[in-house]
């Protein structure tokens, strides 16, 4: 099982639960100024649950967050009667003002990393680094937790139920993954999200591989990001 083979701490690897709420609005185009919270709530969950079951450790934050979630959720469904609450007292804005300030703070931070960049608009190669970017002109993004996450769940939902047994004897370790994994980047430089697993994974692979690439983020040995034209995740080493 997961819960023996590994542990990885979230806190300072990836953002919090202001970011998934964010990732979550932007996932399903919504606005945030009526943010449906009972699809919210049940996709949060999800993400949660789906961190407990790779065995992340994360911040206290989340289940805050979850709570909170849970408790407009349930005002939600109280009936209003006229004349009782003022119109501004929708439960919702106990969501959608902290997201705001959030994002405003995020983008300030945004433009001063921009100022450090000197107006680049994507990641420029590293000394060295031949194969940091194949085609420079392209435009890339990192990407976080989430984005991640949404990549290896889709992973596994293509997994055939019968390939999804879990094998203990000969198993490759976290620790045998981050090792291949940077004996690949060393040689390559940089390779493609699906380049990381085998040609028919099995739960336990995509578990490992999902340890290890949080590990490997966390020691600043990697870095993920996203092309915009394409859609293509790629892990660079660093």
């Amino acid at each position: 099982m997961p819960e023996k083979l590994y542990q990885v701490q979230l806190e300072d690897v990836f953002e919090g639960p202001m970011d998934l709420l964010v990732h979550l609005i932007k996932k399903n185009e919504l606005d945030i100024y009526d943010i449906p919270v009972a699809l919210i709530t049940e996709q949060y969950l999800q993400y949660v649950e789906w961190m407990k079951a790779m065995n992340v450790e994360f911040a206290g934050d989340f289940i805050v967050m979850a709570s909170t979630l849970a408790q407009i959720k349930s005002r939600m469904l109280l009936p209003v009667h006229e004349g009782d609450e003022e119109e501004e007292d929708d439960p919702r804005l106990e969501l959608t003002r902290p997201l705001l300030e959030y994002l405003q703070m995020k983008s300030v931070a945004d433009q001063l990393v921009e100022r450090n960049l000197l107006g680049e608009k994507t990641f420029i190669r590293n000394p060295g680094r031949d194969e940091f970017l194949k085609h420079p002109d392209d435009e890339f993004i990192k990407i976080g937790l989430f984005e991640l996450i949404d990549a290896f769940q889709k992973i596994l939902d293509r997994i055939p139920d019968d390939h999804r047994v879990e094998m203990t004897t000969d198993a490759i370790s976290v620790k045998d993954k981050i090792s291949q994994i940077a004996d690949i980047l060393e040689a390559k430089g940089s390779i493609t999200f699906l380049e990381l697993f085998s040609d028919n994974p099995d739960r336990r692979e995509v578990i490992i591989t999902f340890l290890a690439i949080l590990e490997m983020v966390k020691l600043t040995l990697i870095r993920i990001v996203q092309n915009l034209n394409t859609g293509i995740i790629r892990v660079f080493y660093l």
